[in-house]
């Protein structure tokens, strides 16, 4: 086992059990054969968590999945990790059943996803992932930056699915940061990609980047188009998207929403639509857009809170764009 530096037994942590609480107390995680221990440095609120709280999948634990950090500690022989600054993966399978041996470990029955199954997250000064999961930042990347790496991965996944042709109309639905990020690296592709959303603000940021933009109540009767990516993060988004997509079109669903079940499969089989449903996505396209510079993230920061207001953070987080927590402090 490589370490660096002391380790206590406790940790500052924001726990979900019933409610939000921060606990000065909580216990530190121990590294498994094939873990580093991950000091966090900055973590992220997603719609994901805030539907946690709301009382999705029942989470009880430490949320948070969107991070960067400093490895201080391996248990296996990566000695080169310590020190490094990493971001991470978030899903844990159990590297045995079909799924794994096929490399869907993602979509493993038996998986653990950091920060919202079954396995602490990164509210917390740390947190333990295994070594294959981690990815070491690139220099240059800032640490506001490099705690986009997650949910930028996860749009990277939509081209990584959908094969779009050069030109393709695209219409992005939510203009939250999940959407801007949509827009921006969808646009990467040549595809001519519209960001639908109900705040000025919000939609300036696209159209400084180039994109095509629309305010809800801009929709034109009848308009549709072949390709519709739904990223609202509302009931009601996914209902009204389902009425944009042209017949034998694409809906691609990014949206997590608490409740009971909200679309009618009626339209899908009368006008032929091809649903696909899209989350998790590959850390090493992300990685390299930031290093390059082909998409910008920093205007997506709407606030930082350090942890000791992490409560105060979550109530800011619905509306705005992206809340940090920053933990290096």
């Amino acid at each position: 086992m490589t370490r660096k530096g002391n380790r206590a037994a406790s940790m500052r942590a924001l726990v979900l059990d019933g409610g939000l609480r921060l606990a000065a107390d909580y216990p530190r995680p121990r590294p498994a054969p094939g873990e580093a221990l991950v000091r966090v440095l900055l973590a992220g609120i997603c719609g994901t968590d805030l539907e946690l709280a709301r009382g999705y999948l029942r989470f009880r634990g430490v949320p948070g999945h969107e991070f960067v950090g400093v490895v201080e500690e391996v248990n296996g022989p990566e000695a080169g990790l310590v020190g490094r600054r990493v971001v991470g993966e978030i899903n844990l399978g159990c590297g045995k059943c079909g799924f794994c041996r096929r490399g869907l470990g993602n979509h493993c029955p038996d998986r653990r996803v950091l920060g919202i199954l079954s396995k602490d997250g990164a509210f917390a000064d740390y947190l333990a992932l295994p070594v294959a999961n981690l990815h070491p930042v690139p220099e240059g990347v800032a640490d506001e930056e490099a705690v986009f790496t997650e949910p930028l991965a996860a749009a990277f996944e939509v081209p990584e699915q959908l094969h779009l042709r050069p030109s393709a109309e695209v219409l992005v639905m939510g203009d939250g940061r999940l959407g801007l990020l949509l827009a921006q690296v969808l646009r990467l592709g040549g595809a001519a990609v519209t960001l639908l959303g109900r705040h000025p603000e919000k939609l300036a940021i696209a159209g400084g980047r180039g994109i095509a933009t629309l305010l809800s109540g801009e929709l034109s009767a009848g308009a549709a188009f072949e390709t519709v990516v739904e990223a609202t993060g509302s009931a009601a988004g996914l209902r009204q998207a389902l009425t944009l997509v042209r017949p034998r079109g694409t809906l691609v669903l990014k949206s997590t929403v608490a409740g009971p079940p909200v679309l009618d499969p009626t339209p899908l089989v009368l006008n032929e639509i091809t649903l696909l449903g899209s989350r998790c996505g590959p850390f090493g396209p992300a990685l390299r857009a930031l290093a390059a510079r082909q998409v910008a993230v920093r205007p997506l920061i709407a606030g930082t809170y350090p942890l000791a207001r992490a409560v105060e953070a979550f109530a800011a987080a619905p509306g705005a764009l992206k809340v940090l927590l920053d933990l290096r402090e």
